[in-house]
């Protein structure tokens, strides 16, 4: 049975992880309206990379900010890249505006300003070895609580980070052609799914 995950498709880089996501066989539902939730059961959830401010304004618009908090808080396992990051940010730094707010952590939107605004490298993303990572006037992570597992740094900044069912990234993993961070999600989902049947 292929698993399912849900897109959310409202603004951003929603279709190129779509894109990486069928790659690895796995079948995307584009999230754009309450129902697209209840229609089909997930086994997880992608919020891409985009412009949080717009993105969270829109998720309130379609009703569908009140339904994914739900499904998060429940333990649905969700990656969140760049954009994604600061929708799941329990703060975000000079900034008192608070999205899903499920991980424990401080982000800083636009960190690396304009000099930086975009770059491409290469680290290490947990016991996955070196990936390569595109960055666009993306996020960091400044602060984790203990509950919180760093997956990445760049230039000492935390660029990945881990709690619970809920992975983030600072850069777009979707436009690359490596697949290792979907597929670490993809582990994620599997090891609930043995989990709940245990």
């Amino acid at each position: 049975m292929k698993k399912i995950i849900g897109v959310l498709a409202v603004q951003g880089a929603f279709a190129e992880h779509i894109n990486a996501l069928e790659q690895l066989d796995v079948h995307c539902i584009e999230i754009r309206k309450p129902a697209d939730l209840t229609d089909h059961p997930l086994d997880g959830l992608v919020l891409p990379g985009g412009e949080s401010t717009v993105m969270g304004k829109l998720l309130r618009e379609l009703e569908l900010f009140e339904p994914l908090k739900g499904l998060i808080e429940a333990g649905l396992p969700v990656l969140g890249t760049c954009a994604g990051l600061i929708l799941l940010a329990g703060k975000i730094a000079e900034d008192d505006t608070i999205h899903f707010g499920t991980m424990n952590m401080v982000a800083r939107r636009n960190a690396y300003g304009r000099q930086l605004g975009s770059f491409q490298t290469e680290a290490e993303f947990d016991a996955c070895g070196q990936i390569p990572m595109v960055f666009i006037r993306a996020p960091y992570i400044e602060r984790v609580g203990a509950d919180v597992d760093i997956l990445a740094r760049v230039d000492n900044h935390i660029v990945a980070a881990r709690q619970g069912n809920m992975i983030v990234t600072s850069f777009h993993p979707e436009l690359t052609a490596d697949l290792t961070v979907h597929q670490y999600f993809l582990r994620l989902i599997q090891q609930k799914a043995k989990t709940c049947v245990a």
